[in-house]
This record gives C-alpha cells, sequence and structure tokens, in this order.
C-alpha cells in the first residue's frame, strides 16, 4: 500500500509546481461552473498556499444565482460548520488558522461542497492534507454533493482509500467538471 504521508509531500510539492506553471486555472475552472451539480448553497474555501484559488469560481457561482458559505473549525477533532459568506465580508482566523466568516453570520447546510485536495483518483477518490476536516465534515452530512478543485494535473490513477475516506462525487478543473465513476 502506498504510504499516504510520502505521497502528501510528493502531492504538496506537485501542486506547488502546477501552481506556478498555470497561474490562470483558477480563472479557467471557473468558466465551467455550469457544469456543476446543482445545490445552494455552496461551501467554498479560502484558498491557502497553493490551493486552487476560490475567488473567480465564488463571483462566477455568484452571478447563477447560488449562494455562498464557508467551512469553520470550531473544534480540531469534530465537523465543520458552515457560515453564510460572500466575498468582501471579513473574515477571522478559526480554531484550525484559517480565514472564517465572523460568528455573526448565519450558519447554514450546504448542498454542495467543494473542497481543496492534493491528489485525486477518477474513482471520487481525494488525498487532503490529513487532518481529517472535510471527512469528518463529509460523514456529518451524508447528503451534501461532494466536488474537488483542483488542477487537473493533480489527477493520479489509483488513490489508497482507508475506511474513514469518504469519496467525491466529482471534480472540476481547469479543464471542466467530470463526475467520479464510483461513488460510495
Amino acid at each position: 500500500m502506498i504510504d499516504k504521508s510520502q505521497l502528501r509531500s510528493e502531492m504538496r510539492a506537485h501542486r506547488k509546481r502546477l501552481a506556478g506553471l498555470d497561474p490562470q486555472a483558477a480563472e479557467r475552472a471557473a468558466s465551467h461552473v455550469s457544469h456543476l451539480p446543482p445545490g445552494d448553497p455552496v461551501a467554498v474555501y479560502h484558498a491557502i498556499g497553493s490551493e486552487l484559488d476560490t475567488d473567480a469560481l465564488s463571483v462566477a457561482l455568484i452571478r447563477l444565482g447560488r449562494s455562498l458559505c464557508l467551512p469553520v473549525v470550531l473544534e480540531r477533532d469534530a465537523p465543520m460548520i458552515f457560515r453564510h459568506w460572500a466575498p468582501g465580508e471579513p473574515l477571522e482566523l478559526d480554531q484550525a488558522g484559517v480565514p472564517a466568516p465572523l460568528p455573526l453570520a448565519e450558519t447554514v447546510v450546504p448542498e454542495l461542497i467543494l473542497t481543496p485536495l492534493l491528489a485525486f483518483d477518477v474513482q471520487g477518490g481525494r488525498l487532503g492534507q490529513g487532518g481529517g476536516y472535510y471527512d469528518r465534515t463529509f460523514a456529518a452530512l451524508p447528503q451534501a454533493i461532494r466536488i474537488g478543485f483542483a488542477y487537473a494535473g493533480q489527477q493520479i490513477d489509483d488513490l489508497p482509500v482507508e475506511g474513514h475516506d469518504i469519496r467525491l462525487h466529482g471534480v472540476l478543473t481547469e479543464v471542466g467538471y467530470t463526475a467520479a465513476r464510483k461513488v460510495l
């Protein structure tokens, strides 16, 4: 079996290379937003490091009439909650140190969750940072549609999936939206 920590390290470096090679990838990915499954509100994320930026995607979703929310970590070992958010609204650091909407923002349950990732495969496998935040949240919100937002170059052939890993329904990249072949 593949060592996930080794794979994470390799894929972090690979994603950073992809980000440097294609600074317009996020804008091209946003141009395919109309191909996403329906769902409102839509959870986006605040990009950190070389994660594919969601700014253009957020604007495109709003143009389609969808409302947005961002994840908030209140407790490190619990599912995330989501608060309503629109571009330009103030953010503060949550318990994971990630910018999140202020507590006065309305708490909502997203119907569609866009998630960052390090790697993905065609069966809906997702390799995250390793903290388990999204897997715990996906388990708590099984009805939500789970979509990865990534560079096409982050796709690998066969991602190791463990019992606690929850598959994606699809992935949106700079080349378009692709539904997963198998969602369990």
